[in-house]
């Protein structure tokens, strides 16, 4: 991060990896106050947040147990919404080479947030950057705001404050600057097929899912 800093062409790039980093820490105190709502200890929340760190699986985790569903059924939900992050490991691998730590450390920190980062980036050494700075930077914030989230307990409701649609709106801003290329046209097309196409017949989530199929499009070959 200290090389990134010192290069002028990067410090956008940082700036922009470390921003939002920052408000994705308003929806890991959401989490937070969610997860402690529905009955979950400040330390439970603490290691979802540490350990799983996909915060679309965590709320739909958290959503089941609130609603009175099964730890079965919750899992399931999650486990699906968290196989998206698998296609973003194949458009990240070759971006990121290393020894297998430092591609165990990438794989934890391979996210929606830093790989929509780092595709947006115009060249190798600043998608890495992205990529990384995106990742911790991210990682940090959103387990300090889960802990503070967690600790304020049940005194929030986030549906009080509009919370509960920052997560649509934030998707929505990262996958603005992908749209310039044209793969990333074609991926959000077969996408929005795919969803629209299936609603009518899956469970509520699953067309989401399946429409992930549409980012191999995107990816390079």
């Amino acid at each position: 991060m200290t090389r990134a800093w010192r290069d002028p062409r990067l410090r956008p790039v940082v700036w922009a990896s470390l921003t939002l980093g920052s408000a994705v820490g308003v929806f890991g105190f959401v989490f937070g106050v969610a997860a402690v709502s529905a009955g979950a200890s400040v330390f439970q929340a603490s290691a979802m947040s540490l350990l799983v760190f996909t915060g679309a699986s965590q709320f739909s985790a958290v959503g089941v147990i609130a609603a009175g569903g099964s730890t079965a059924s919750a899992l399931g939900g999650a486990l699906l919404l968290a196989a998206r992050n698998g296609v973003y490991g194949l458009a990240m691998a070759r971006r990121l080479p290393g020894s297998l730590g430092r591609r165990l450390i990438a794989a934890q920190l391979t996210i929606d947030e830093s790989t929509a980062m780092s595709a947006a980036q115009p060249d190798l050494e600043a998608q890495r950057a992205a990529f990384w700075i995106t990742g911790i930077s991210v990682y940090v914030f959103w387990n300090l705001a889960t802990l503070l989230g967690a600790l304020v307990g049940s005194a929030i409701n986030p549906s009080t404050f509009g919370l509960d649609a920052a997560f649509p709106a934030g998707f929505t801003a990262m996958l603005w600057p992908l749209l310039r290329d044209r793969r990333g046209r074609m991926a959000a097309a077969g996408g929005a097929v795919i969803c629209v196409a299936l609603i009518p017949f899956l469970p509520i989530g699953v067309p989401i899912l399946c429409a992930a199929v549409a980012v191999l499009v995107g990816v390079p070959r």
